[in-house]
């Protein structure tokens, strides 16, 4: 067996829970993300790599799960503007369903746009800076910060936890406290 394949054969028997848990954060669903994971590592090792250690081939991975979620994302745009042409378009969903969805943050992540979802996972999930953000998505810095603000917005309004009815203690002690103050 050549070296690649072990160490593919050992990435995939020690980090494929990881790799399903990342791409999880792009397409929320644990099947779609099992089959974004499969379709990353046929991507990556259809042909033979130079590569020598488990990490880089994660990290080959990592990048060709974000590639076929964005081609996807592509493909999927592409087939829905021209799928009025196939049958009728399907009813859209009542207010009772968005209503009912519950505050955790795979319901937050559906609400974002894929461009929104990709660079909010890119940014606070990998921690990467909005240039290398920019660069692998194949967009501007400034796209970048646009998506980055519109997505963690939705998610801040998405995320946000219900305040009780009446004032909170911190809130009327800092009150207060500005009250004593101002004398």
């Amino acid at each position: 067996m050549t070296h690649w394949r072990g160490v593919l054969d050992e990435m995939v028997r020690e980090r494929r829970s990881a790799l399903v848990a990342y791409a999880c954060l792009f397409v929320v669903d644990r099947r779609d993300a099992e089959d974004l994971v499969h379709e990353a590592i046929v991507r990556t090792f259809s042909r033979p790599r130079a590569v020598t250690e488990i990490h880089a081939a994660e990290g080959y991975v990592r990048q060709a799960i974000r590639t076929v979620f964005l081609d996807q994302t592509r493909s999927r745009r592409t087939w829905l503007g021209r799928a009025h042409l196939f049958e009728p378009a399907p009813s859209a969903p009542g207010a009772e369903d968005a209503a009912s969805a519950t505050a955790d943050v795979g319901a937050a992540l559906r609400v974002l746009s894929p461009r929104e979802r990709a660079c909010v996972v890119l940014r606070y999930f990998d921690d990467l800076p909005v240039s290398e953000i920019a660069a692998a998505l194949l967009i501007s810095e400034g796209a970048v910060k646009r998506y980055l603000s519109d997505g963690t917005g939705k998610l801040r309004t998405t995320l946000q936890v219900v305040e009780p009815d009446g004032p909170d203690e911190f809130e009327s002690v800092r009150v207060s406290d500005l009250g004593r103050n101002a004398r």
